[in-house]
């Protein structure tokens, strides 16, 4: 649920250290929005620490979460490389520390240093796999079984992440998640 790539991390911290000049760090306060849905996108972002959600606001005006990034995830890259706007809103959950690579840089790491690139390849290609893997589950298992599966994989879920990012996180309504948790039997959900 809270992905983390900490190989990226790791080099992207060495590589603060050798070129300065390419990273940037930032810190944000919980719910400060970094990149604005349907806007420009200048930087790369790779999680240092925090937490952070990349949500879509639908013209209903409901959200829908599509990730929550923890360190060394990296978010931006899609709309750097194609040129396009922000297509998901990015907006810190906890107190979070980013590095922030200015396009012209990170266009500059991509051709110059190949195991950059390739942790950049690498990551986008766990992207793509999570979120085949993630939509797929939640479309054929119960809100219930969805439910557990998070648990299992963070414990701390319902002290951590509040439920209305939880419900949208899972395409369900407050009401519905709050019913699966209240219900008799709940503490194995």
């Amino acid at each position: 649920m809270i992905r983390i790539n900490k190989e990226l991390l790791r080099y992207i911290t060495e590589t603060e250290k050798t070129r300065p000049d390419h990273i940037l760090r930032e810190c944000y306060g919980p719910k400060e929005e970094i990149i604005a849905q349907g806007k420009n996108v200048f930087s790369v972002y790779i999680v240092k620490k925090g937490m952070i959600k990349c949500y879509l606001t639908e013209e209903n005006g409901k959200d829908f979460i599509q990730e929550f990034f923890g360190e060394g995830e990296l978010f931006g890259e899609i709309e750097v490389l194609n040129g396009t706007l922000s297509f998901c809103a990015v907006e810190t959950v906890t107190e979070a520390e980013v590095y922030k690579i200015p396009k012209e840089r990170f266009m500059e790491l991509q051709r110059e240093d190949v195991a950059f690139n390739l942790l950049i390849m690498k990551a986008l290609a766990r992207k793509v796999h999570y979120k085949a893997l993630r939509h797929s589950h939640n479309q054929l298992y119960a809100i219930e079984d969805n439910i557990l599966r998070l648990k299992k994989q963070f414990p701390r879920l319902l002290e951590t992440i509040p439920k209305r990012d939880i419900a949208n996180y899972l395409g369900i309504t407050l009401r519905s998640l709050n019913r699966v948790i209240t219900k008799p039997g709940a503490e194995d959900h």
